[in-house]
């Protein structure tokens, strides 16, 4: 790595960002240093030129097959979403070069809207250097979902309270393996999420439901056979490291194996709490309560994870073309139109 990209890095670190966004900038960053390294490119000289190289590299680059789903190597690039991260970590490297006076300024553009309302807005406007796709989240259908749930009945109570928790509560990976035993209250049935372990750093309490309740108290009497230390709720069952709490990839890995006996590659640890949300907006919940539900400072990101799926459109269409139809039948008739 370069000695400024480490100590870039060291800063983050020391500001108090979430872990994983730094190991996300340190993945992004180790992965241009290569770039530069092989195409002999000086980091601290790169030029506009040289970034749109890394991001044709970026674009033409095979994804290879990952544990998580046997996924086929592909000729596809990189996701459009893990290629504006990754440039985004590097934008935010040039400009603490700029800061530390070692350059003037920064290869890595910052896109600018130019819709209606900011069209007169003073300063200049200027397209992002990749555009930004908006993909609808994939979430089970009712038979999906049993077969999910059918498969998972065969793992351990703790996978079972974990899978429980993620849907009923709408927890994110990191909030729901950062789960502590202080933070459950069984007698209100609700779980304390702290501040430190959310994506957007606000702290919120949830509820679950009864079902959830009956899945702890079996766990919590697996969990008093391995350790009987506070902390962390959910520890490790392996020999090697027995009751030591677990790591999101734990949680990841267990996800990964239930989505390939269901023979359903999308599933990830993140459709859980997706498909919590939209079954919310389909039981007629407010948006703002979804969004304080989620723990989201904005509502607007609320709507990214609602989102109808086509029988429910194809519901809505129906209902919504019956009055006009029956118009169009009476407007036939007195008309003279035959069907």
């Amino acid at each position: 790595m370069h000695e400024d990209v480490e100590r870039w890095l060291l800063i983050q670190e020391n500001l108090g960002r979430a872990r994983n966004t730094i190991l996300a900038y340190r993945h992004a960053l180790v992965d241009y240093v290569s770039f530069c390294s092989t195409n002999q490119i000086p980091i601290c000289e790169a030029t506009r030129e040289h970034v749109s190289l890394y991001v044709r590299s970026m674009t033409d680059r095979f994804r290879q097959a990952r544990s998580s789903v046997d996924i086929l190597t592909s000729p596809v690039g990189l996701a459009n979403a893990t290629i504006r991260q990754r440039l985004t970590a590097v934008r935010l490297y040039y400009d603490y070069l700029i800061e530390e006076g070692i350059r003037s300024h920064n290869p890595v553009s910052r896109g600018r809207h130019t819709t209606t309302a900011r069209a007169a807005m003073p300063g200049p406007t200027s397209r992002a250097l990749v555009p930004s796709y908006s993909v609808l989240p994939w979430i089970p259908d009712e038979d999906e979902w049993r077969h999910i749930l059918t498969i998972a009945r065969t793992g351990s109570p703790r996978d079972r309270l974990m899978l429980a928790l993620a849907y009923d509560a709408g927890l994110r990976r990191e909030e729901l393996c950062s789960i502590a035993t202080g933070d459950l209250d069984p007698a209100r049935r609700l779980v304390h999420v702290r501040a430190e372990t959310t994506k957007g750093r606000r702290a919120r309490v949830v509820p679950y439901s009864v079902p959830t309740g009956m899945l702890l108290e079996a766990y919590l009497h697996e969990r008093r056979s391995l350790t009987r230390d506070r902390g962390s709720l959910f520890v490790s069952q392996s020999r090697r490291n027995r009751g030591v709490p677990i790591t999101v990839w734990t949680w990841s890995k267990v996800i990964q194996g239930l989505a390939r006996r269901a023979a359903l590659p999308c599933l990830a640890t993140h459709t859980f709490r997706h498909l919590c949300l939209t079954d919310l907006a389909r039981a007629g919940w407010e948006l703002h309560e979804i969004a304080e539900f989620a723990g989201h400072r904005n509502i607007s990101t609320t709507l990214l994870y609602i989102h109808l799926s086509g029988r429910d459109l194809s519901a809505k269409l129906a209902r919504a073309t019956c009055a006009h139809g029956q118009r169009m039948i009476e407007i036939g008739a007195f008309l003279g139109a035959r069907p």
